[in-house]
C-alpha cells in the first residue's frame, strides 16, 4: 500500500485536496437522475419503481424517493420517463450518512 495513504492516517486526514482541474473526462460519466415533480404521475411512478434493478426507486404516500448510494446510474428510468427523467450532471457524491442519501420527490401529477 502507497507511503501517503499511511501518512494520511497518521495525520488524520480523510481525502485529499480537490483537484485544481476538473478531468475533461467527467462529463462523459453516466450521472444520477434528476426528476421533474410536474412529470411525474402514480402511474409513471409505479413504472419507474417497477424498471429500477438496484431498488433504488420506491414510493412513499405521494413521494417518489431515491436512494442515491443505491442508483447504478444504469438510464433505465430515463428511457421510462424521458420527460419526467433528466440527467442530474452531478457525478461527485459525499455524505456523512446513509440517510442523507435519499431523496424525495413530490408527485403532482394525476391521482393516486
Amino acid at each position: 500500500m502507497a507511503l501517503w495513504f499511511f501518512r494520511g492516517l497518521a495525520r488524520q486526514v480523510v481525502t485529499t485536496r480537490y483537484p485544481a482541474t476538473l478531468d475533461p473526462w467527467a462529463s462523459a460519466l453516466p450521472t444520477p437522475p434528476s426528476f421533474v415533480p410536474a412529470g411525474l404521475t402514480f402511474a409513471l411512478v409505479e413504472l419507474l419503481v417497477d424498471c429500477c434493478p438496484s431498488g433504488a426507486l420506491w414510493r412513499e404516500n405521494r413521494d417518489l424517493a431515491i436512494d442515491i448510494g443505491a442508483c447504478t446510474t444504469c438510464g433505465r428510468c430515463q428511457r421510462v420517463a424521458p420527460d419526467a427523467v433528466v440527467a442530474s450532471g452531478v457525478f461527485e457524491l459525499a455524505a456523512t450518512a446513509p440517510a442523507h442519501l435519499v431523496k424525495r420527490i413530490p408527485i403532482r401529477g394525476g391521482e393516486g
